[in-house]
């Protein structure tokens, strides 16, 4: 059993997402997307849009700036990728969606199975609109129905859609410019060559992604692993042995872990990591909680739910990345109409250098300005790294 320090563990991990890759040096076109995509096998989407849609921000941080337009018309109308549920829901290529075809057929949610069951016909009518007038989001529905709430309320009409995408009666054609999903059926979405291939077996498809999975973050847990594309550790755990004795996963142990570690093998392992990136909320690299804090000793939580009073860093923050360690969050807001990127609340790390976080991230927020369209970067009061950031984007 190969024993690896914490530092290794972690550029190993930064190395399997894509951080040790060259960014382009030109503007990004389909193949820098296809290499980050590929990294991270699956790219969580998200309608949070304080700093901007969510999953514009991993490829920001591996890429640098890119054409946002050119990167969404690649992710909906390439004919390479489409979107469901992998890890939440998600865009991922069809390779990894073929694999997820088991959830179609064994789709639990509650809402869905209760509408089906009591308006069948509701159902297959939506099913049948769709066929009969081509893609079409809830509101082109002719009888979309009511909303049930102001934010997270599902309409009958939005719920019957969303129910026919889990269960493969319908797929994602693509999202508008304000988000908002357009169905299809599958047939007009997902490629011929992939639509006639035999459905892989269960297991062996959850076989199949706990090795992607591994492949992507390079070291990792059991629990990791299954976190990935949100498989039962029941289930895991057995496939997991499986793929060690085959020799597809190499058992490690990593200074500080509590479980055994599980390496994929001939993954990079950099000896210093130069990069330097704001992490979304929903990036791999955090979004597992419990592998951000083993690995970075970085514990994190998302805050948009907790009322303000009880807030301890702010509404939406994001982990600074530096070097292959997580030294800094920042409270980030895109304020559209007075064109700055504000950060309302800076916080370093203990132990941290704070002049050099300060000059690395405001080098960083003013890139992600740019990249925004935004004129510049407003910095507010709070957090023990505010007065030092101030200084250094002057």
């Amino acid at each position: 059993m190969e024993t690896l320090s914490a530092g290794q563990a972690r550029r190993i991990a930064l190395a399997a997402q894509g951080f040790a890759d060259p960014r382009p040096t030109g503007a990004p076109d389909a193949r820098a997307f296809r290499r980050v995509l590929d990294r991270m096998a699956v790219l969580q989407l998200d309608s949070v849009n304080v700093v901007c849609r969510s999953h514009y921000l991993p490829v920001f941080a591996r890429l640098g700036a890119f054409d946002r337009q050119r990167f969404d018309r690649w992710l909906w109308q390439s004919g390479e990728n489409t979107e469901y549920l992998a890890h939440e829901a998600s865009v991922t290529t069809f390779e990894v969606h073929h694999l997820l075809r088991f959830r179609m057929r064994t789709g639990r949610w509650k809402l869905g199975l209760r509408l089906e069951a009591e308006e069948p016909h509701y159902v297959a009518g939506v099913r049948d609109e769709v066929a009969d007038r081509g893609p079409l989001s809830v509101s082109d529905l002719g009888d979309p129905g009511e909303r049930s709430g102001p934010w997270w309320g599902y309409s009958k009409g939005k719920l019957a859609l969303e129910w026919l995408y889990v269960t493969g009666r319908l797929s994602v054609h693509h999202r508008t410019s304000s988000f908002v999903t357009v169905y299809d059926l599958p047939e007009r979405v997902v490629p011929e060559d992939h639509r006639v291939r035999p459905t892989v077996e269960e297991a062996e498809a959850k076989r199949r992604l706990l090795a992607l999975a591994a492949r992507s973050l390079g070291i990792a847990t059991a629990a990791d692993l299954a976190d990935y594309f949100r498989l039962k550790m029941p289930d895991a755990r057995p496939l997991i042995a499986d793929l060690v004795n085959d020799g597809t996963l190499e058992v490690a142990q990593v200074a500080g872990w509590k479980e055994s570690a599980y390496l994929w093998p001939g993954t990079r392992r950099p000896r210093v990591m130069r990069r330097a990136g704001l992490l979304s909320p929903f990036d791999p690299v955090v979004w597992f909680r419990p592998r951000a804090e083993r690995l970075f000793g970085f514990r994190y939580r998302i805050e948009i739910y907790v009322p303000e009073p009880d807030r301890e860093f702010g509404y939406y923050v994001l982990p600074f990345l530096l070097g292959d360690q997580l030294v800094a969050r920042v409270d980030l807001k895109a304020d559209r109409r007075r064109g700055v990127l504000a950060a309302r609340g800076i916080f370093v790390e203990p132990g941290q250098s704070i002049d050099h976080v300060a000059s690395a991230l405001a080098r960083e927020l003013e890139a992600l300005a740019a990249f925004l369209g935004l004129e510049g970067v407003e910095v507010g009061e709070r957090g023990n790294l505010a007065p030092a950031l101030r200084a250094a984007c002057r």
